[in-house]
């Protein structure tokens, strides 16, 4: 990597098994181009559920801590890309 570029955002999809709007995220993120992103299942951790279990999906873009709620689409993705970029 060139070190005047700067790093993508690191983005994290909270989300849960079996869950059909976590599916519809995935293929917006998909539909978006976003390359790399990190799936983390809240499932069964306590700190996780208490804090996302109503919420999920939630994309969390990890270098500004600014979080982003289902529904969105790929306007509301490219926004919070932007965000702490």
């Amino acid at each position: 990597m060139n070190p005047t570029t700067p790093a993508a955002p690191v983005l994290t999809l909270f989300q849960r098994d079996d869950c059909h709007l976590c599916d519809l995220a995935l293929a917006v993120l998909a539909g978006a181009g976003v390359p790399d992103f990190d799936s983390v299942f809240i499932d069964g951790d306590d700190g996780l559920e208490a804090r996302y279990g109503v919420r999920v999906p939630v994309l969390r873009n990890e270098a500004s801590g600014v979080e982003l709620d289902w529904p969105f689409d790929a306007g509301r993705l490219a926004g919070l890309l932007q965000s702490g970029a």
